[in-house]
């Protein structure tokens, strides 16, 4: 019995080109290199320019997304957009991007669930591409977390950057066994007693103002550990694979000692894990996408990969030679990847669209 799943086409990302680094944020507030990188793992962020708004990343990377699987924008009817620092209160900012791309047809809307934001909407759109409501979608994750932080708080204006990615989304009819390429399972969890761990401390129902983040740092580490691998688990148990079937491990990036502690209770491999949170810092809802796209894991894989953040999983696989050539451990070498484990799961396609 055939079924239809969503498959990934390719990913695109787009980084601010101003760096900030440990050293330059040790002359701000009272920390140093190595208290950082000891604690997060993070040695640089990206800040987006004055002017440089959450819709423009989303745009560069949708963009980068559709030259990628030589996809024409006109063929996209829908846009998910997972931010939780959106360009204005309302319209979404998934309409902005909707326009500077020419597209005049389908849905666009805003979706808001911090870092766990990407495989929420990755969720949405799967559903509503299995519905068949929709043919084609971007799902986008952008932020400009810059502009919520606390610069005086060095708990917190360490662990973010900005940025933006993005995957081109398509429904397409499988076979409907384990070996499906696409979207093969998605478990989304929340948890509103734990809200006062990671927070905004505004709102325009609240204090009319945008706010600053707030953070129990120890808090939400071990509770993040704990919420990933218990998801990642039910992602094995509902397609049958299992640690040993990844071939990427596509986290979230928060915090390195996260994503070490999260793949070591799973059983992945250090060597399967993909990180970027060294360079970019958590980007929230943007993290996945670019992660995905600088290992080339999501654009060019054959074997099953895996996405994980805390309160949302999904598997996904694939069955194409693979042509990327950075590893998860930066070596290099030619890989092929059929299934990896990113919080998502799916399996990419074998040939890539000409419209």
């Amino acid at each position: 019995m055939t079924v239809t799943r969503s498959v990934i086409l390719g990913c695109g990302s787009y980084l601010p080109s101003q760096v900030l680094t440990n050293e330059e944020l040790a002359r701000k507030v009272d920390t140093s290199d190595e208290w950082i990188v000891q604690r997060t793992g993070i040695h640089e962020r990206r800040i987006a320019a004055a002017g440089e708004l959450t819709s423009h990343m989303a745009v560069h990377a949708a963009r980068q997304a559709l030259a990628h699987t030589h996809v024409d924008a006109q063929s996209i009817d829908l846009i998910v957009l997972a931010t939780s620092t959106p360009d204005n209160t309302f319209p979404a900012s998934a309409v902005a991007v909707q326009a500077d791309l020419g597209i005049t047809q389908g849905a666009a809307f805003d979706l808001q669930a911090v870092c766990s934001g990407f495989v929420f909407a990755l969720a949405t759109a799967d559903g509503l591409l299995r519905s068949g409501a929709f043919k084609r979608a971007l799902v986008i994750g952008s932020e400009t977390f810059s502009r919520i932080l606390d610069w005086t708080d060095r708990t917190t204006c360490v662990l973010f950057g900005d940025g933006a990615g993005a995957v081109v989304l398509e429904a397409q009819t499988q076979p409907g066994t384990r070996e499906d390429r696409g979207l093969l399972t998605v478990h989304l969890r929340s948890d509103g007693r734990h809200k006062s761990k990671l927070y905004v401390d505004g709102g325009p129902s609240s204090t009319g103002t945008v706010g600053h983040l707030r953070m129990e740092g120890r808090e939400v580490f071990r509770h993040a550990v704990a919420m990933i691998t218990d998801v990642v688990e039910d992602a094995f148990k509902a397609t049958g694979y299992t640690a040993a079937d990844v071939d990427w491990f596509i986290p979230h990036q928060a915090n390195k000692r996260i994503i070490d502690g999260s793949a070591h209770k799973l059983g992945i491999a250090p060597e399967k894990i993909v990180t970027t949170v060294d360079r970019h810092g958590n980007t929230s809802a943007a993290s996945i996408p670019p992660t995905g796209a600088s290992s080339a894991a999501t654009c060019c894989c054959s074997r099953p990969w895996a996405a994980a953040s805390p309160g949302a999983r999904s598997w996904c696989a694939g069955d194409r030679p693979g042509d990327a050539t950075t590893t998860a451990n930066g070596s290099g070498r030619p890989v092929i990847v059929r299934r990896a484990l990113c919080e998502f799961v799916l399996k990419p396609v074998d040939r890539l669209p000409t419209s």
